[in-house]
């Protein structure tokens, strides 16, 4: 490994203690480093969008509860009310932050953050690594953030084929909106 592919890995090492750790983002506060947490519009935009179910019901990959909680192997749900769907939502979305903060290698704004957060918890992280392997990121991470503004309107149809699903078309609007309002 060469000395700049050394450094880098170290900068990394300390980004991922900054972001990850209670300890870490204490330490990042202290030193003015501000990490980017999802606001409470963002988290409005994700309850518009999935809607509120107090039992489970059938999505494309599986079976879904609350607020569009994807239910693992292991859980079982039979009712839920909206503040144990706001905890697994919460939980959720701190999944789905991490996944931005991890991959994104740019600066973003608070509007960008969200409006990835908001696609990220729809699109899904591990283990289908949608996001992480997008082109959408790729141009982003380029820093053109006009093109990758434009791959949130190719994420409209939940398999293949692609079938064009218009809910998914209104909500990739809405993130693209909201990614450009920067």
């Amino acid at each position: 490994m060469n000395a700049k592919a050394v450094v880098l890995a170290g900068l990394l090492g300390v980004l991922a203690y900054l972001t990850l750790t209670k300890q870490g983002r204490d330490v990042a506060e202290k030193i003015g480093v501000a990490i980017m947490d999802f606001s409470n519009s963002g988290l409005n935009l994700v309850r518009q969008f999935e809607g509120f179910s107090a039992t489970p019901y059938r999505d494309a990959d599986g079976w879904s509860i609350g607020y569009g909680h994807f239910i693992l192997p292991g859980e079982t749900y039979t009712v839920i009310d909206e503040a144990q769907a706001d905890a697994l939502l919460r939980a959720d979305v701190a999944k789905a932050e991490q996944i931005v903060r991890s991959h994104v290698t740019v600066p973003l704004t608070q509007s960008q953050f969200d409006a990835l957060v908001s696609f990220v918890y729809n699109v899904g992280g591990p283990p289908r690594y949608q996001f992480e392997n997008s082109t959408l990121l790729r141009l982003l991470n380029a820093g053109d953030y006009s093109a990758a503004a434009e791959q949130f309107k190719r994420w409209n149809s939940p398999k293949s084929p692609p079938q064009v699903v218009a809910v998914l078309t209104d909500r990739r609007a809405q993130e693209r909106e909201l990614f450009m309002s920067a």
